[in-house]
């Protein structure tokens, strides 16, 4: 069943002038060239590695990360990283705002995310997702296990993984409760001492933008949100907030570690608002 929130009427098309249509030429260009030049060296480069290294990814994070930093520079979306980045092995979470989420958390530190099975077809998305090293993951519980197991695969080769426990995307404004299901993967048996991460990503929309200016909500179109972005004449801050790490072990259950998560989350959240 989808979780997608619908909880705020989405924002109103706004006309585009010439100046709009410049932006987005000129924008969407240097973003579409950064992609095509990167992309493909991803992919050059991750056959070498894997021969080299295995499942262990000593080089692609990092053009991955560049990508992403050049993709906000060109955007003018000013980026702020707060707290200190745990480099041990686990994953962080997050509250999720918009697509524009997987650029700005990549551009902060180096990670994989771990998405919903349906993101793999989604078109231009899923195609970067797959090539990036994101985990899919289905909404089945007979496959829990399997999911399980892959989750530690991904753990074991040093990976640092990045989930969104809402679910679903909203207009920025708000935080979600915490879905419990993925945090039960981390109680599973063989996995490294783990820890999780929580970051609240917390948007500032440009002066005289509403507050959900960077949402990416409900039955929004991509395409139409894609353009707004690489029109909008001045951009605001993305000020992502890294809290102290949770101990899986020190967690009696999936629920008490959701709990925790979600608190860490939602009061750094409201506090940089």
């Amino acid at each position: 069943m989808s979780v997608t929130w619908r909880g705020a009427e989405p924002l109103p098309p706004r006309p585009l002038g010439a100046a709009d249509r410049v932006r987005i030429g000129l924008r969407g260009g240097v973003i579409l060239s950064l992609l095509l030049v990167g992309f493909p060296l991803l992919l050059l480069l991750r056959l070498p590695e894997r021969v080299l290294s295995g499942h262990h990814r000593p080089v692609t994070p990092w053009i991955t990360q560049i990508v992403c930093r050049l993709t906000c520079a060109v955007l003018g979306l000013r980026l702020m990283r707060e707290g200190r980045i745990d480099r041990s092995p686990g994953a962080f979470v997050s509250n999720h705002v918009s697509w524009l989420d997987i650029f700005v958390l990549n551009a902060c530190t180096r990670l994989y995310f771990v998405a919903k099975s349906e993101v793999r077809g989604w078109p231009g998305i899923g195609w970067l997702a797959r090539g990036v090293g994101t985990l899919f993951i289905a909404r089945d519980r007979a496959r829990a296990a399997e999911q399980a197991a892959a989750l530690r695969d991904r753990l074991a080769a040093g990976h640092r993984l990045l989930f969104f426990p809402e679910g679903t995307s909203t207009d920025g404004c708000r935080v979600l409760p915490f879905r419990t299901t993925l945090f039960a993967a981390f109680f599973a048996g063989g996995l490294p001492d783990v820890s999780i991460q929580p970051v609240s990503l917390v948007y500032t929309p440009p002066p005289g933008a509403p507050g959900a200016f960077y949402g990416w909500w409900g039955d929004m179109d991509f395409g139409a949100n894609l353009l707004r972005m690489l029109a909008a004449p001045r951009h605001g801050t993305a000020r992502v907030i890294f809290h102290a790490p949770l101990r899986v072990a020190e967690m009696a259950d999936r629920k008490t570690l959701a709990q925790r998560a979600e608190e860490a989350v939602r009061t750094g959240f409201e506090k940089a608002r």
